[in-house]
């Protein structure tokens, strides 16, 4: 039977008086009574449970109240994450390592490998059963088992990039690459931007550009975690999809500023500014849009997949947020893994609207009806999740400098792809 979770203002408002009545129970830094005797630190994402928005705040507080009534010996000392991921999941990591991380935590699905290399993660096995891990989507199963069938971690919501487009501008989905570049100097020809994408230095960048080097069929990695992306035929696709960009910019058909953006926001600004024709985003940024923007002019973006080189070759990245335990305690591996999936997969992903990793948690919410869903679910056909090996983080880095000095003009697509396989090699070496 499906699940209708309906969360209006007064039942937001009613949730907000009842944390106020609890507010010795939940705090800044504490889910649980102060005195509680044992305590599991969770570090997180300041996204839900410390979200600035009033209704969802409300709803995890009551999700994490109710969680923690079943431990009433317990308490959470909660942590907040920093915005930049490579850097504090880093940080994490060694933490970890010398014996001071937290006892659960939110792991980026870009970092997971690292941490599964590290042998820090401890088994979820005993708190899912056999047919939750079998119902994950193969590119997550893959992820977050190890090759022992250990569940090392539950990746709890996934997301992927899809091309958002002015239909008053911009009616048909460009399938291609070179439709994409014609369209978008549509729109610059009627005084918008053209395409926005991310091109700062930050995992956003590598992570939305990626798709093109996926989408010939490029492999970053070989099958033991060795980067191969500047070998072989992997080298011209890179060289491809690197040009493609360089086109973009230095046709016009994408602002040169695109280099400084690291932030999806900007994207949602540009549309109600009505500055931008198309963008290239998360797709959480359709609900985001839907809220912010006056009805009518909502009503004329819309979304689809990522163009490829050729109309049948798309690609697609999937990421998303996994959550996993680093604690010898029995109790705090099970808090963790209730929290993973009893607050985040199920209630808070149908609360939020994020794309659930199960296709039974899918079917199961009303939540997830409609139109932009049935794209999403589409796009992930072709989705490719970045590989789990513990390499990827300083691929990202390298490809981040590589795309920054490229659409600068400061290097040449293949000199800046030299150096970025150059220094990859080198920090390949050194682990």
């Amino acid at each position: 039977m499906r699940r209708t979770l309906a969360f209006p203002l007064s039942a937001a408002l009613a949730l907000t008086g009842a944390a106020a009545v609890a507010q010795d129970l939940i705090t800044r830094d504490r889910v649980g009574p102060a005195d509680a005797p044992n305590v599991m630190t969770f570090r997180l994402t300041g996204f839900d449970l410390y979200s600035s928005d009033p209704a969802t705040r409300a709803f995890f507080e009551t999700q994490f109240l109710d969680l923690m009534a079943d431990y009433p010996d317990w308490r959470i000392a909660t942590q907040l994450q920093t915005d930049n991921i490579g850097q504090e999941q880093a940080r994490m990591l060694e933490q970890v390592r010398a014996g001071r991380g937290p006892d659960c935590a939110m792991i980026d699905s870009s970092q997971l490998g690292l941490f599964k290399s590290a042998g820090v993660l401890s088994p979820m096995n005993a708190h899912f059963s056999q047919d939750q891990i079998a119902d994950l989507f193969p590119f997550v199963r893959d992820a977050v088992t190890d090759a022992d069938g250990n569940l090392l971690a539950w990746w709890w919501f996934t997301s992927l990039q899809v091309l958002y487009r002015d239909t008053s501008l911009v009616p048909d989905a460009p399938a291609t690459w070179d439709d994409l570049q014609a369209a978008a100097l549509t729109t610059v020809a009627a005084g918008r931007e053209g395409v926005l994408f991310n091109g700062g230095r930050w995992e956003g960048t590598a992570f939305d550009w990626l798709p093109n080097f996926w989408a010939q069929g490029g492999e970053l990695v070989d099958a033991e975690g060795r980067p191969v992306f500047n070998q072989g035929d992997n080298r011209a696709k890179m060289l491809a999809a690197i040009t493609y960009y360089k086109d973009l910019v230095e046709s016009g058909a994408a602002p040169s500023r695109v280099v400084t953006i690291i932030n999806y926001d900007e994207f949602n600004a540009a549309a109600a500014a009505g500055t931008a024709g198309l963008f290239i985003g998360g797709n959480w940024q359709y609900g985001q849009l839907r809220g912010t923007l006056p009805a009518d002019q909502f009503a004329n973006w819309e979304l689809s997949e990522l163009p490829g080189p050729t109309p049948d070759q798309r690609a697609t990245g999937t990421g998303g947020w996994t959550i996993g335990a680093f604690s010898d305690d029995p109790t705090a591996v099970e808090i963790c893994a209730r929290i993973a999936y009893e607050i985040y997969a199920t209630e808070g992903n149908a609360f939020q609207g994020l794309l659930p990793t199960s296709a039974g948690i899918y079917d199961a919410y009303d939540a997830f009806d409609g139109p932009e869903y049935d794209a999403f679910a589409a796009a992930l056909v072709n989705g490719v999740a970045r590989p789990g090996a513990a390499i990827y983080p300083e691929i990202s880095n390298q490809l981040q400098i590589l795309l920054g000095d490229v659409l600068s003009g400061a290097a040449t697509p293949e000199d800046a792809l030299d150096a970025a396989a150059a220094a990859v090699d080198a920090a390949y070496a050194r682990q």
